[in-house]
């Protein structure tokens, strides 16, 4: 583990993904943003509002079509298994994906972030073989990995999600939004 400036700067590399606390997310994603200056941009939050732990992307989700970013899975309207496929076949070609999910790890990085310049596998921890998404991934670590993850997703605290939640949907605000200019003249 590297520690950058302090110690809520921590982040940790796994293969293609950084493991980092919401500071180096927010510098993540400020990169992001500008080098997708002028871009049409399209958050992919997946996820169910029928599992705690798996509402997490529909959380952001809303949050961010609240504030007018274009979004595939809201509370509203999900983007979960039983349509990702066709939500994602819907989307442009030349938009620039990120994708957002809930996952399980280790319990050392539960409240931690998972960013990579590369899709993400949702459904990866409890089995299910779906598409990769995006061309920017976050993966939130919202519980411990273990033999039951349907379980471990159900039961996992709202009150950490939500949190979370918020702490991603103001990063990418903060990032994609920029406070417009006040004029001095």
């Amino acid at each position: 583990m590297q520690v950058n400036g302090n110690m809520n700067k921590v982040y940790e590399q796994c293969g293609q993904r950084t493991r980092c606390t919401i500071d180096r997310l927010q510098d993540w994603l400020r990169q992001v943003a500008d080098k997708h200056q002028g871009q049409d941009v399209m958050f992919v939050c997946i996820g169910t509002d029928r599992s705690t732990g798996d509402a997490l992307g529909p959380l952001v989700g809303t949050r961010l079509a609240q504030r007018g970013l274009q979004v595939v899975g809201t509370m509203e309207e999900p983007c979960d298994a039983t349509n990702l496929q066709s939500r994602l076949s819907a989307l442009r070609d030349n938009v620039v994906t990120v994708a957002i999910d809930a996952c399980l790890g280790h319990p050392g990085s539960v409240g931690q972030y998972l960013v990579s310049h590369s899709s993400l596998q949702p459904a990866e921890s409890v089995g299910l073989a779906m598409p990769a998404v995006g061309q920017y991934s976050i993966a939130c670590v919202v519980n411990v990995n273990g033999p039951k993850p349907y379980w471990t997703l159900q039961s996992t605290s709202l009150h950490h999600v939500m949190k979370m939640a918020d702490e991603i949907a103001d990063a990418i605000i903060e990032s994609f939004l920029p406070e417009p200019s006040i004029n001095t003249e």
